[in-house]
């Protein structure tokens, strides 16, 4: 057996103190240590991770904005006025239902036009006159109507106005396709309650423009009738001798 010196044998627990405070130095140096390049890596994978989360939130932001104009473009108009458009339409539409004698009707038209024809031997000086009376109160009555007719028209005008201002206006401030549109389909009624304001005028005048030429024309002829009838009534003249001065 070997035996150490008494002196070797005190240093040997103070070796082994320093030989473990030198392991733990160098443990502790290699986990302290810098890389560089592994930083730099990380950096840059943090970068890369934060630009994909930047484009992810801009296409969230723009797919929310997308859905957004949508809407819009969905979003109906608020301003209606086809009520009153359609009320002008029926008022027009009753106006000319209102026409007295003869009528807007095919039937009743060929019924009437009886009176305006046919003045043979059948029927008698009383029934010739009365007639005639009955064919100018057609003629009269028609342009009475066709007066009130073109009143309505021109009282329609302010209405008219006021639509159209006010469907200019809402298309205007349309906030989509939609609201345009039909602010767009509105102005067309009320575009196409003026061509029916129109076409009431036009039809009234025609309606009284006819009649009167009828009652023009069946007094021709029973003018005709009547001088024939006059030449036929018994003899023709007959010249005599007057004696003028005694």
């Amino acid at each position: 057996m070997i035996r150490l010196p008494m002196t070797r044998l005190h240093l040997l627990p103070a070796l082994v103190l320093v030989a473990l405070s030198l392991a733990s130095v160098r443990s502790s140096a290699q986990i302290a240590v810098f890389d560089p390049t592994n930083y730099a890596q990380n950096l840059q994978t943090a970068a890369n991770t934060l630009r994909q989360i930047e484009n992810q939130i801009t296409s969230l932001q723009n797919q929310a904005q997308m859905l957004l104009n949508q809407a819009r473009q969905l979003t109906s108009l608020p301003t209606t006025l086809i009520n009153d458009i359609d009320r002008n339409f029926t008022q027009t539409l009753n106006l000319l239902r209102q026409a007295e004698r003869v009528a807007y009707d095919v039937q009743a038209i060929e019924q009437a036009f009886t009176k305006y024809q046919n003045f043979g031997g059948a029927q008698t000086n009383q029934q010739m006159i009365a007639g005639a009376r009955d064919r100018w109160q057609n003629s009269l009555s028609a342009f009475q109507h066709s007066l009130g007719v073109g009143a309505t028209a021109v009282n329609n005008l302010p209405s008219t106005q006021a639509q159209t201002d006010t469907l200019v206006s809402a298309s205007q401030s349309a906030v989509g396709v939609l609201q345009a549109g039909q602010a767009g389909n509105q102005l067309l009624a009320v575009q196409a309650r003026q061509l029916s304001d129109l076409t009431a005028i036009v039809a009234a005048q025609n309606r009284a423009q006819a009649l009167e030429m009828a009652r023009q024309g069946a007094a021709e002829d029973q003018a005709r009738e009547q001088v024939r009838r006059f030449l036929n009534n018994g003899q023709g003249y007959q010249p005599q001798t007057v004696t003028m001065f005694r």
